[in-house]
């Protein structure tokens, strides 16, 4: 398996995590399923997931890094 580099800094993660957080609350609040709600949901997995491991596969195409080592 291939390991990449972080290139997610710690501010850039909890502004990842509190917007995943409130894309979340707002399909809770909503409580209906549409095409848009589907989409904010991958978004909001995504950014979750990007946040956790500290890899971006965008920024890591784009060679951007928000870590203070890079």
């Amino acid at each position: 398996m291939e390991s990449f580099e972080q290139n997610v800094g710690t501010i850039d993660r909890f502004v990842r995590v509190g917007t995943a957080v409130i894309i979340l609350i707002f399909l809770l609040m909503r409580g209906k399923v549409s095409f848009i709600s589907a989409i904010a949901l991958i978004a909001g997995g995504m950014l979750l997931s990007s946040a956790t491991s500290g890899v971006c596969p965008l920024y890591t195409q784009l060679g951007f890094f928000t870590t203070k080592n890079s």
